[in-house]
Order: structure tokens, then sequence, then C-alpha cells
């Protein structure tokens, strides 16, 4: 059994990053490339990285098995952005995996009837 950092990461199990940046925002730019460097620690360890970047960025490619674009936009309005190609994501995968997307587990818990 693996322990520490390793243990998170495995090959069966992509990661998937946020890799997006506004180039106007020096913050954004310095956020950006710590996670590059997060990328290619997971990299390092034999993980599978799923990213998704800002519309033009080449250097995200050498880095990741897939790349999903998005279009630039200003650092405040990159979650909303983001969040489209991740719920896409995560529907699919639920398809994928035989999940009935429609009727989610433990829905009665979540949702109150009055």
């Amino acid at each position: 059994m693996k322990h520490g950092p390793n243990a998170l990461i495995d090959e069966s199990l992509p990661v998937v990053v946020l890799a997006t940046s506004d180039t106007s925002s020096p913050e954004s730019v310095l956020r950006y490339e710590k996670t590059l460097s997060n990328i290619q620690e997971v990299t390092a360890r034999s993980g599978r990285v799923i990213a998704v970047a800002t519309e033009g960025n080449k250097q995200i490619r050498e880095l990741v098995e897939h790349v999903i674009y998005v279009p630039s936009a200003p650092e405040l309005l990159l979650p909303l952005i983001e969040v489209v190609p991740l719920q896409l994501l995560a529907y699919h995968i639920a398809v994928r995996r035989g999940c009935d997307v429609d009727q989610p587990r433990n829905l009665a818990k979540s949702v109150t009837v009055e």
C-alpha cells in the first residue's frame, strides 16, 4: 500500500487540473506557473492529467495527455467559463460508468419536500 503524496497519484485515475490564466493579471500568471509545477509533479509520479486551459496555450499540451480549451477571459470570469467543460466531463464519465444521471444516488437525502 502506498503512503504519502504518491498514494494520491494513480495511473488509473486521471487528475483534472484547472490551468487557465488571465495574462493581464500578474497574480493569475503566478498561479498558472505554480499550477504547471504541480502538473509536473503529478506526471513525474506517472499520473495522468486532463487540463482545462486557456485557448492558445501551447505550453500545456507538452505536459499533459488531454487538454480542454476554454476562451480567454478576465480572472473573475474564468470560473464561470471553466465550469461548463467540467460539468460536461462529469456527465460523460457518469454515463460511461453506467450511472443514471437523471436519478442520482441519495437525492432524497439532499432535497426536502415541502
